[in-house]
């Protein structure tokens, strides 16, 4: 079954210990996947692998039918495979909007002239605003990103990603670090990422994988043990064993 991304039979080993086996995943436009399993599983390795961040020993990775495991990171970006990180990867002293048009322009070609001229272009203010409004950020726009919540620089990363005009998102635990108080912000911006967009989240946080992901895939020391709906990952006796433990029994007496 081809999809928008497709990966077959990933491996990859450091030595002698194999951190991703044989794995295959199919996604099509507007998939909202979620990769979940214990630390140590091999998720964001996966993730390393298919951005080109690490070359994988064996398997194929397909963007849009294109063969681009041998590609760099940079020319997999250009073909539309994004990620955010863990770790927020931002400018203190810079404000979201300049974030934001600095990688539309960066995305078209531009980012070598002066920023503060692109203010002024109506077509490249008009997509930061609607990227802004659309994560929910423009009443912090004009603020430095050192003075706004943490759960907001987290929606300022996937803003960037999104200026980058992905065909695939990876979205690596957007939640991390972010307070309870402030997960709702995630959630309202992940429903409201566009509908042809295909998304693989790797979180921790089951109540937003569950509300989020309509096709979870589960790894377990570096290989997928179960793949499913999500009410199905839940009630698999392998995932409790290996992941879910206390949380699906919750779940199932609930």
């Amino acid at each position: 079954m081809n999809g928008v991304f497709q990966v077959d039979n990933l491996s990859k080993a450091f030595g002698g210990l194999t951190v991703s086996r044989d794995i295959s995943i199919t996604m099509k436009e507007g998939a909202r996947l979620a990769l979940i399993g214990p630390n140590g599983a091999g998720k964001t390795t996966f993730v390393n692998l298919v951005t080109g961040q690490l070359r994988p020993d064996s398997g194929t990775i397909l963007l849009g039918g294109e063969n681009v495991t041998r590609l760099g990171s940079v020319r997999r970006v250009r073909k539309g495979l994004v990620r955010t990180f863990q770790v927020t990867r931002l400018f203190s002293d810079m404000t979201p909007e300049e974030h934001v048009t600095l990688t539309v322009l960066q995305r078209e070609g531009r980012a070598s002239r002066i920023l503060s001229r692109f203010f002024n272009d109506s077509a490249v203010a008009g997509e930061v605003e609607s990227l802004l409004d659309a994560l929910g950020l423009l009443e912090v726009a004009r603020r430095k990103v050192g003075e706004i919540a943490y759960g907001q620089q987290r929606l300022l990363e996937i803003a960037i990603a999104l200026a980058l005009k992905p065909r695939v998102l990876l979205l690596d635990e957007p939640a991390a670090g972010v307070p309870q108080s402030e997960t709702p912000r995630i959630e309202q911006a992940l429903e409201r990422l566009p509908p042809s967009l295909a998304v693989l989240m790797i979180e921790h946080d089951m109540d937003l994988v569950f509300r989020f992901a309509r096709h979870v895939v589960v790894l377990a020391a570096g290989e997928i043990i179960f793949e499913g709906l999500p009410a199905e990952v839940a009630a698999n006796s392998k995932v409790r064993e290996a992941y879910l433990g206390s949380y699906a029994n919750a779940r199932q007496h609930a």
